[in-house]
């Protein structure tokens, strides 16, 4: 069997974020959806792009309340995440036409959340062979689109 090793990944879910606050609750309280890239907003969660996604369309389902455990979420705060997922996953079909998604969340830092305070659920677009050897060897993303298209694109197919 090979390996590939990506040490660079260890460093990111490794590193301590300490005194950055929660970009989640930041970007809610700043009140600027096109800054903060909030595509959706519903009662109990909101989508948001995620700025460092790993293809174009990659968005979070998230909480307004600050939780760390999916235990401490409510039925009502939960039936609405898979909702907006839905939602996400509808307008990405129409946006972006993509051959399979991944929808899922990391919870904890051993399972690799970016994000630990706050959970929320990832949805992305896949395409075959859209993670190629850039990401794998390269350790470079190559995004076909920028970001404020994107928001554009997709706020539009949410409305």
């Amino acid at each position: 069997m090979d390996y590939l090793w990506s040490p660079w990944r260890y460093r990111y879910i490794a590193s301590e974020k300490k005194g950055d606050g929660c970009v989640f609750c930041d970007a809610i309280a700043a009140n600027d959806d096109a800054a903060t890239l909030v595509v959706f907003r519903g009662e109990k969660n909101f989508i948001i792009l995620n700025r460092y996604p790993y293809t174009s369309g990659h968005v979070m389902v998230v909480p307004y309340a600050h939780m760390a455990e999916l235990s401490s979420a409510p039925a009502e705060t939960l039936s609405e995440m898979m909702r907006l997922a839905q939602r996400a996953q509808t307008a990405l079909e129409k946006t972006y036409h993509p051959e399979g998604y991944n929808i899922g969340m990391n919870l904890g830092r051993a399972a690799g959340a970016g994000i630990v305070g706050h959970f929320h659920l990832h949805v992305l677009p896949r395409w075959a062979g859209d993670a190629n050897f850039m990401t794998v060897v390269g350790e470079t993303r190559v995004e076909p689109e920028e970001l404020s298209t994107t928001y554009g694109r997709l706020r539009s197919a949410m409305a």
